[in-house]
């Protein structure tokens, strides 16, 4: 019923345009783990007001299936500023369908009023023992898409199999009830809660239990410089530094209110690194700030730039900014716990495909080190489980500049990383030390752990698929490759097949799945390289790691040995004149 993108489809059959109803009515959108993905416009293909009220119908008879208490407890719904104007689609509009859809069958809905940060949901659901919660955005992506993520009650985002389940009741559940297209309805409806200003109060005092250095953070001379490139993160992010007792971050003007356009970067991702942050460096320029925190649309991932002495601006990896912050909550849990038997009990995760280096801190200093398959949904369960087995997982991160330093959200979380950074980089300067000084110092006791990640763009799921069946198949059928250039394999770890080669029965421990190609070498020079498809871009990515013994200090050497191997994984394994990456 929405006139926009009806008059689109009209107009197409008018023409007769049969490859563009295609692609719009082809195949519809898959929902996965990461819930919906895709570009707002028509057809089932397509995010618009139609497969929003479809899969949210599918998602309301899964829970009614899974919680008898569900019309009691209710759900709650989040949305950013995103916003298409041809389709008339929009972030708040699909949140307001999402709300009525649920509603319109007696489930009570805590929808936000306004625009909030992805990790509110998950804090939300927690918070208020809630059964499920939505949140209604693409992140990073460009800016004609959208998402629907799915946060289950334990307030991490699903895994399998609830996206087969929440799948299966979309198939069934397509023809919209009665009254769902009104979204009018909802504000009349006693089953309508805001928890905007109860969740604004509650979430920055849980924060401030991360808090440890107040006195350091009132009197500091350090300033910064922040950015939410045109989404949502700069009232939360002023909030967050206001309940540390910090002065306010410098704001970047051009960039600080929401903007569905993006109008001032090419890809609203700060892991792009230097070109999203060219605003950022001007105004750190002219106000004398060394120190640039810059948050994603949705504010749930935070990159991090340091001036250095020679002028220069680093931008820290997320394996880096990783570093830092495990050292530094374990070191603030070690100064607020001088019991040593507790350390039995303390925990931090990381995704296999990020840096080893909290399971080097973690080998010298005696606490849990775990590592889970890619992506904050599988450290959010996991922490989760420890947390419910009485333990403390102190942080989580992924090298993608996620990072999930507070147990109150269990989801990556850019607005406490970014005032936690803030904090540590203002005690950090009362011993005049730069994050870059103390990024070193953490290597030289624990060993230099130096990563390189990139990916190739690839359109064409054919290529992907024979790219990864030949290393499967290297040197004839089922055998993998044994070496790579000059660089000899030892070891083998596929999870997509299951393939171990560590393993005494060669079975991997982590989950497999055949849906996603990752395969992982390790090499006999202590170097790590994992290649991976992508589940939300058309990318294969890679992500490589050489980890040196705590002592060994020759950086550059570490770094060359580093660049040819990963050389020689690109001219080897991708191929990228062949398939044509």
């Amino acid at each position: 019923q929405n006139p926009k993108t009806y008059a689109i489809v009209k107009q197409l059959l008018a023409e007769g345009n049969a490859g563009e109803l295609q692609k719009y009515f082809g195949s519809r959108m898959e929902f996965g783990t990461a819930g919906l993905r895709a570009a707002m416009g028509a057809g089932i293909s397509h995010m618009n007001d139609l497969t929003i009220i479809q899969t949210t119908q599918g998602f309301c008879r899964y829970l009614e299936k899974n919680f008898s208490d569900l019309k009691k407890r209710g759900v709650v719904i989040g949305f950013d500023a995103r916003a298409h104007l041809s389709s008339g689609g929009s972030s708040k509009r699909f949140a307001r369908l999402a709300a009525n859809t649920f509603i319109s069958q007696g489930v009570p809905v805590y929808l936000f009023s306004d625009i909030i940060p992805t990790p509110f949901v998950p804090y939300t659901v927690t918070h208020l023992k809630l059964c499920a919660g939505i949140m209604v955005t693409a992140s990073h992506n460009p800016k004609q898409d959208n998402g629907y993520k799915v946060y289950w009650e334990n307030g991490a985002q699903i895994i399998s199999p609830h996206d087969k389940g929440i799948s299966q009741a979309i198939e069934e559940n397509q023809e919209p009830w009665p009254q769902v297209w009104d979204d009018k309805l909802i504000d009349s409806s006693p089953l309508l809660h805001d928890p905007y200003a109860t969740v604004n109060k509650e979430y920055f005092k849980d924060i401030q239990k991360q808090c440890f250095y107040r006195n350091i953070n009132k009197e500091t001379n350090l300033k910064f410089v922040h950015t939410s490139v045109h989404g949502v993160g700069h009232k939360f992010v002023q909030l967050a530094f206001k309940a540390f007792d910090l002065s306010p971050p410098f704001a970047v003007p051009e960039q600080k209110d929401p903007d569905p356009d993006f109008p001032t970067v090419k890809y609203p991702n700060p892991e792009e690194g230097k070109g999203v942050l060219t605003l950022s460096f001007a105004l750190a320029e002219k106000d004398g700030a060394r120190i640039i925190l810059a948050n994603d649309p949705d504010a749930d991932r935070l990159a991090v730039a340091e001036k250095q002495e020679s002028g220069e601006w680093k931008v820290f990896s997320g394996n880096e900014l990783g570093a830092l912050l495990g050292w530094w909550i374990f070191t603030c849990w070690k100064n607020n716990n001088r019991d040593t038997r507790a350390i039995k009990d303390v925990y931090m995760l990381s995704s296999t495909v990020s840096s080893k280096i909290l399971r080097a801190i973690a080998l010298k200093e005696g606490f849990h080190f775990e590592e889970t398959l890619t992506g904050f949904k599988w450290m959010g369960n996991r922490a989760k489980q420890l947390m419910d087995q009485g333990k403390a997982v102190l942080f989580a991160f992924e090298e993608a500049i996620g990072y999930m330093c507070c147990p109150a959200v269990l989801d990556k979380d850019g607005v406490s990383a970014a005032v936690i950074t803030a904090e540590m980089a203002s005690f950090l300067a009362t011993r005049n030390l730069s994050l870059t000084q103390q990024l070193k110092a953490v290597y030289d006791e624990y060993g230099f752990h130096i990563t390189k990640t990139s990916y190739f763009i690839c359109h064409d799921p054919k290529v992907i698929q024979q790219l990864f069946d030949n290393l499967r198949n290297f040197d004839g059928k089922n055998t993998y490759p044994k070496s790579c250039g000059r660089f000899k394999v030892s070891g083998i770890r596929d999870l997509t097949t299951g393939y171990d080669s560590s393993q005494p029965d060669q079975k991997a421990i982590l989950p497999t799945s055949k849906s996603s190609q990752m395969i992982t070498f390790t090499f006999a020079n202590g170097g790590v390289a994992t290649m991976r498809t992508s589940g939300t871009e058309p990318k294969i990515k890679y992500y490589s790691e050489l980890c040196a013994p705590p002592g060994n200090s020759d950086v550059e050497q570490l770094k060359k040995e580093l660049d040819e191997l990963v050389n020689a994984l690109e001219k080897h394994f991708f191929q990228p004149e062949k398939n044509k990456l």
